[in-house]
């Protein structure tokens, strides 16, 4: 079997290399810039996926797979079928493979996407703690195993080692890590070698740690007679050196690997011919297949923790540059691709092809590609309604509103089992408590509870529904995206809820990017927002986290002020996470503000119309016809969030003053840009005048100057002027905050009655 295994690794090692080839030499990108494609980061783990998914894994598995060694993943699904062969030569084009292995844009079914170093390596991690979630919760799913093979370099991500040591990622003992140790980053070979540092620091966090150093012909040379002074050297080498013997052969290596070295090391390799002496002390175990497989078994056998298997491998494995210090971005020449092609043997009209099934290797692969498929498909989904039965009071803030709409609809038997919250140690803060005490915390067994206080009885074990995380907004994130993608990883839809300091969204940004690229779906609440945790200095203020809202894809972000539009945005954005369309971000206040406002507004407007426009975006939380007299100025003031109360006293001065004020109170940024944005592309693609989509139409019915008052950068709502083609001013917080009350931080940002008072004075003066 090993054999045939071994035939496999060839084929697999061509076709990932010629794929780059095709794609670089034959390919013409009219601009004359390089493809890329990473040859070398390739080869290093042809051996690894070989025996990975040639005789390791079962349908059921999950597998992330290192950003640069796509061109071996898409290989090995064409040999199995899964892959049409016209993809082999659009790597990296329009419509072809995409550089770094994608959950939502490769056809080829990959199971986490990869290229932001680090986060491949955590998602299955939480990807095995969302099974266990769901296993205890809707039942045991097919057993899965969750596997990452990730790059040395990767071990430098702090998001790795977050992900370790949290708690939550503890015991999965269906994880398995494979790190692939070829000792060069991007620019070097990596001075001296960390693998001992880092099985320490795995093993300090409950982790089972296995090393495969070494091939079959390094241990049989060992086990001669001074094979252990041999093996010893090699041990003690340092890594500069170790990578400086690649290149070169005969007597010459010979002499440099003896430089300095005991009279044992040098009767090891005496018998050892010049001309085998570099494959012998090349042979790493990375690229031995039977010692590959007999790790994986071992981490098999270990059920109570995860495991990592520490792979040593060479850059550019069996390539010209193998193991030189710049060959990560080396392409192999014409002539080095035809003396490939040869020695795997096959032929230009033969170098496509798939492995003879005749053949033992081709044996493997069928046998391998007629597997069952995967299981199940996901199990039912929950029906959420289009609102809760919260009682809103006269006042209230948005979050307090948040945690008792989740409260509530944890009692709904069509929505509670499927909500699952999570929080990284601000779950009481963020007013997560009121559901956790219903709920519960999930812990795989039943635990003890010894907290005596009343107001938070926080009972652990196997049906709780908050998934308690250490302080990292990174691992915040990550569970979220796991628990995003649990109906089709694990088999069951859940409705995954999380809260986090506003603030600090911009910690977990990477993998809150890395969760809406993957396609996830699921709320997260940032709170409180802008500058309302006035007390707190600007340590704990955010200004940017509205920008990131509106313009990262895939996630629709919403601004309530009242509490009535966040319960029906709210169960919307649950809603479109139960059918898994996408991910919904709400920036909330702890600032309670008087309701009264929006009760005025639903009176006039009816529910019906009003939530349409809520969830449209944006609604006229005061209309200024009745306050118009005829020739009256008109101004439009839009607000959003905290500082609608500012907005209403502005405008209460502005009507005194003769001028009619239409108060707009933007809920939804995102939704009100996308309406904008899709209706001037419509415009563009058939050279057409655009036109207002129809939620902007209603409230902004007749032209009038703006002044935009947002507790985030101004420029967030600027572009209002430009889609109106009016007039705008736009207020907001532009510096970094300070401690002080709110009414302290507005004045000095200019978002107080008077200031917007003069703008919108400003605005109109513009509007001639």
């Amino acid at each position: 079997m090993i054999d045939a295994l071994r035939a496999i690794e060839r084929r697999v090692l061509w076709l990932a290399v010629r794929m780059v080839d095709a794609a670089n030499r034959e390919r013409d990108t009219g601009d004359g810039v390089k493809v890329g494609g990473h040859q070398a980061s390739s080869a290093s783990l042809v051996s690894v996926l070989t025996a990975l998914y040639f005789a390791h894994l079962r349908p059921a598995d999950r597998v992330s797979v290192k950003p640069h060694a796509a061109p071996v993943y898409h290989a090995i699904q064409y040999l199995l079928g899964n892959l049409d062969r016209s993809y082999l030569t659009r790597l990296r084009s329009r419509g072809g493979l995409q550089a770094y292995p994608s959950r939502t844009k490769d056809p080829d079914g990959v199971d986490f996407s990869t290229g932001s170093v680090g986060l491949g390596a955590a998602a299955p991690l939480f990807a095995a703690a969302t099974r266990r979630y769901v296993d205890a919760h809707f039942g045991p799913r097919e057993a899965a195993r969750f596997v990452a093979v990730i790059g040395d370099a990767e071990l430098d991500e702090g998001s790795v080692w977050e992900a370790v040591a949290d708690p939550a990622t503890a015991g999965l003992g269906n994880v398995m890590w494979v790190v692939d140790l070829n000792r060069q980053s991007l620019d070097r070979v990596v001075p001296g070698i960390r693998v001992a540092q880092w099985a320490a620091q795995f093993a300090a966090a409950g982790w089972h740690v296995v090393e495969v150093k070494y091939g079959s012909r390094l241990r049989a040379a060992f086990a001669r007679e001074h094979g252990p002074a041999l093996r010893d050297w090699l041990d003690r080498m340092p890594n500069e050196r170790y990578q400086s013997l690649f290149g070169i052969d005969g007597e010459p290596l010979r002499k440099q690997f003896l430089d300095g070295a005991p009279a044992e090391v040098a009767a090891a390799v005496a018998d050892v011919p010049d001309a085998e002496l570099a494959g012998l002390l090349q042979d790493l175990g990375g690229h031995d297949i039977e010692a590959l497989l007999r790790a994986y078994a071992e981490c098999d056998r270990v059920t109570d923790r995860p495991s990592v298997v520490f792979a040593y491998t060479v850059k550019g494995w069996n390539l010209p540059a193998a193991g030189h210090p710049r060959n990560h971005s080396a392409l192999l020449s014409g002539d080095q691709i035809d003396a490939l092609r040869a020695s795997t043997g096959l032929t230009v009209a033969t170098e496509w092809d798939r492995i003879d099934p005749a053949t033992p290797a081709g044996a493997i692969v069928a046998d391998r590609a007629a597997a069952p498929p995967r299981p199940a498909p996901p199990g039912p989904r929950a029906t959420v309604p289009a609102r809760s039965g919260v009682r809103v009071g006269q006042r209230a803030s948005t979050q307090e509103v948040f945690g008792r709409v989740l409260t509530d609809l944890a009692r709904d038997p069509a929505v509670g089992p499927h909500l699952v919250t999570t929080a990284p140690d601000v779950a009481t803060s963020t007013n997560l408590a009121g559901f956790i005490n219903r709920t519960g915390i999930f812990h795989p067994d039943e635990r003890t509870t010894w907290s005596s206080d009343p107001m938070l009885r926080w009972v652990e074990g196997p049906r709780g529904q908050h998934i308690e995380l250490g302080i990292s907004e990174m691992n915040l994130f990550m569970l979220l995206g796991q628990l995003g993608l649990a109906g089709e990883l694990s088999g069951q839809p859940l409705l995954p809820v999380g809260t986090v300091y506003d603030p600090f969204v911009c910690r977990g940004l990477d993998a809150f990017i890395y969760a809406a690229y993957s396609g996830a779906s699921f709320v997260v609440a940032g709170t409180p927002s802008g500058v309302t945790l006035a007390p707190e200095g600007g340590a704990h203020q955010s200004t940017l986290t509205a920008s990131i809202g509106l313009e990262l894809p895939g996630v629709t972000f919403a601004e309530p002020a009242y509490g009535a539009a966040l319960d029906w945005q709210l169960c919307d954005a649950l809603g479109a996470v139960a059918e898994g369309r996408g991910a919904f971000y709400f920036r909330l206040t702890t600032r309670p503000i008087d309701q009264t406002p929006f009760e005025a507004a639903r009176a006039r407007l009816g529910d019906a119309v009003l939530r349409r426009q809520v969830l449209a975006g944006a609604y006229r939380l005061r209309d200024g016809g009745d306050q118009a007299v005829t020739g009256a100025p008109v101004v439009y003031l839009v607000g959003s969030g905290a500082v609608l109360p500012e907005v209403l006293a502005a405008a209460d001065e502005l009507t005194d003053e003769g001028i009619a004020v239409h108060v707009v109170d933007v809920t939804s940024l995102d939704r009100l840009y996308a309406g904008w944005r899709a209706a001037v592309r419509d415009g563009i693609r058939s050279a057409r005048v655009p036109a207002l989509p129809g939620a902007m139409r209603t409230v902004f019915a007749g032209r009038a100057p703006l002044v935009t008052v947002h507790d985030a950068a101004s420029h967030t709502m600027a572009w209002l002027g430009s889609a109106l083609g009016v007039p705008c001013v736009p207020l907001g917080v532009d510096g970094f905050g300070q401690s002080g009350t709110v009414h302290d931080l507005y004045e000095i940002h200019d978002l107080q009655p008077g200031a917007i008072v003069n703008a919108a004075l400003s605005a109109l003066s513009l509007h001639g």
